[in-house]
């Protein structure tokens, strides 16, 4: 079973590595050198319009330190995740099992090492838009057969699996929003823990802190409504 995840806008600075690596050989040179060439050449306000900050930030994807993509993002889901307080045959199973689609550098595994970046979500790259630039890469992506699909709305543009499972929380009869990326994290963290690998294991597994209230089949999804108790 894969599990597709969202990126998120905060991200660590710094790394360990130095060279970016991916674990899906698809062409990104495009994408990433037109970002680079509005970094290197553009003015200040293509800059802040790109990183959706008020303030510029220093950036160089091509010859910054990396770190694993799990490692980068800093958002509300990965606090709640806390990959690096898990043992580490469980950061294995992130590593192995979690697709997170960004929207500079396109299907990222957990592991992939990549450079410190800020990229508004939505937000065309000197042109390019990044959901319509990766789509059609996207399709031939070998994922397995299984797949549970955490991202928020955006990212399925990326990429539609033929089937998913995807979960929707609602507290006192209405949907969770906001806060639905810190159950997305809390879900990550303990499917890791309990090396939930397919539908059958989900299933039967019992979340903490969540019930399953119902769930609502369409043609190429189902939609697990979770009850936050």
């Amino acid at each position: 079973m894969h599990i597709l995840f969202a990126p998120s806008e905060a991200k660590i600075q710094g790394g360990y590595e130095s060279k970016i690596q991916f674990c899906f050989d698809i062409e990104r040179r495009p994408i990433l050198q037109k970002y680079d060439d509005v970094i290197k050449n553009g003015t200040l306000e293509e800059k802040l319009k790109l990183f959706g900050t008020k303030e510029p930030v220093e950036v160089d994807i091509f010859n910054s330190p990396t770190k694993k993509a799990i490692e980068r993002y800093h958002g509300v889901a990965y606090e709640y995740l806390d990959y690096a307080s898990l043992h580490p045959l469980h950061q294995e199973f992130i590593d192995n099992h979690l697709i997170i689609f960004s929207n500079l550098f396109g299907p990222l595994c957990a592991r992939d090492l990549i450079p410190f970046y800020k990229l508004k979500q939505g937000e065309a790259v000197g042109g390019i838009k990044p959901e319509k630039f990766y789509a059609p890469l996207c399709k031939n992506l070998h994922l397995d057969s299984e797949i549970l699909d955490l991202r928020a709305g955006y990212y399925e543009k990326f990429y539609k699996p033929a089937f998913a499972v995807k979960m929707k929380f609602i507290k006192n009869g209405k949907v969770v929003s906001h806060w639905a990326k810190a159950y997305r994290g809390m879900v990550l963290r303990q499917i890791a823990i309990h090396n939930i690998d397919s539908f059958k294991k989900l299933r039967d597994f019992t979340f903490e802190g969540l019930r399953l209230k119902e769930i609502i089949s369409k043609k190429n999804e189902e939609i697990w409504v979770m009850e936050i108790i």
